[in-house]
């Protein structure tokens, strides 16, 4: 018979403190910072210049380890469906046109395989005190945050604990979150 361990035990998060960070069986301290980006697509040559140069910065100040995860999800749109059926209409034409723009949105998404993405930045400290591991997470946070958003980008730290368990289920368990997306 084989011996199944928990994935409490599988995973190296010891804990999930105060403000965000996560303490794990290491002694290692992280904290998880979503990004929101802007469509660099969408602006003029000359900004997109300033946004390199301000991207380039970025990597010059912020000379510490962090990791860049991209989470990409299949897009879900059963909300969005269940908006559009949920509007009451008596006019059989506007029915056949919500019903048309359903089959069209859904064929889309299968054929271009839409999805939504997720930006995070994980970074750490070996600070073997809480208080300290908690200041230095922090500068390097505050870093991170100017110098991104010089790039244009939205910087918000997760300090909420049932986000962290939330954004964490995410990244270890998909299968959820595909089945979720099937209802």
């Amino acid at each position: 018979m084989k011996n199944l361990i928990s994935v409490q035990e599988w995973m190296q998060i010891e804990e999930i403190l105060e403000k965000g960070v996560i303490k794990l069986k290491d002694g290692t301290y992280i904290k998880i910072i979503e990004i929101y980006p802007i469509n660099y697509s969408l602006k003029s040559e000359l900004e997109k210049k300033a946004i390199l140069n301000s991207y380039k910065n970025f990597l010059k100040v912020c000379n510490f380890n962090f990791q860049i995860l991209i989470q990409s999800n299949k897009e879900n749109l059963v909300q969005n469906i269940s908006k559009i059926n949920n509007q009451k209409e008596n006019n059989q034409k506007v029915i056949e046109i919500k019903n048309n723009y359903i089959k069209y949105i859904k064929k889309i998404n299968i054929i271009q395989k839409s999805s939504a993405k997720r930006f995070y930045i994980i970074i750490n400290t070996y600070e073997k005190i809480q208080e300290n591991a908690n200041e230095e997470l922090n500068e390097k946070y505050l870093k991170i945050k100017e110098n991104l958003s010089h790039c244009g980008n939205g910087v918000d730290e997760i300090k909420n604990k049932e986000n962290l368990i939330q954004i964490l289920g995410s990244f270890f368990n998909k299968r959820v979150q595909e089945k979720k997306e099937k209802v």
